[in-house]
């Protein structure tokens, strides 16, 4: 009994790939180095703003996780 269900779901679970995979190629192609994202408008994050609507210059705060290996990026 638990074979059949097992069997019924892998074949549910392979239908459904080969129906994604086939759209795929439906799909139009998007280059990443198009240079415009969905707006058309380069994006800054406010944080990143001082009060005159500028990129600010003072130093930002970072966040390490302790799982971190990468050795710390100086920013000079």
């Amino acid at each position: 009994m638990y074979l059949v269900a097992v069997l019924v779901l892998l074949w549910q679970a392979f239908r459904v790939m080969f129906r994604s995979l086939s759209r795929v190629d439906e799909l139009p192609r998007k280059s990443l180095h198009d240079g415009d994202d969905r707006t058309g408008r380069l994006t800054i994050h406010p944080e990143l703003l001082n009060k005159e609507g500028e990129i600010t210059d003072e130093d930002l705060l970072t966040v390490r996780f302790s799982n971190d290996l990468e050795p710390p990026q100086s920013s000079e």
